[in-house]
């Protein structure tokens, strides 16, 4: 694998954790619609990190989901279960962005993040055992 691949997917999981913090900081701060935010760009940003080690990426977000789920979720390499976690934060971070007088609730926020931490951990295995990490 190419260094420059590696090294990009090294820095883009670092970004994935910086948003994850910043989402809890939001969440203690009693900001929900930017934890809900933050939270779900942990997730895309760790989806970038794996599709950067096959040299993919995308201007948009729905390239990058696409990719990661055809090849890596119907793969095999990851659950279904983390597509559902993508699905879901997308939702809520779209709902929290972009429609007026929306209002997101402290539990909501709490389970975005709650499903941000299992997301990155499951990369963050990934990654050590591709020995990025």
């Amino acid at each position: 694998m190419e260094e420059r691949a590696r090294e990009l997917s090294k820095y883009r999981f670092e970004t994935s954790l910086e948003a994850l913090s910043d989402a809890k900081l939001m969440y203690e701060n009693e900001r929900y619609k930017n934890t809900l935010n933050r939270a779900y760009y942990a997730i895309f940003h760790a989806i970038r990190a794996v599709n950067a080690l096959n040299g993919f990426d995308s201007s948009k977000h729905s390239g990058v989901i696409a990719y990661f789920n055809q090849n890596y979720v119907k793969e095999g390499i990851f659950s279904k279960e983390l597509s559902k976690i993508i699905r879901m934060a997308s939702e809520n971070r779209e709902k929290a962005d972009y429609l007026d007088f929306f209002i997101a609730s402290k539990e909501e926020a709490e389970r975005q993040i709650e499903r941000a931490e299992e997301f990155t951990n499951v990369i963050k295995t990934y990654l050590e055992r591709e020995n990025i990490l």
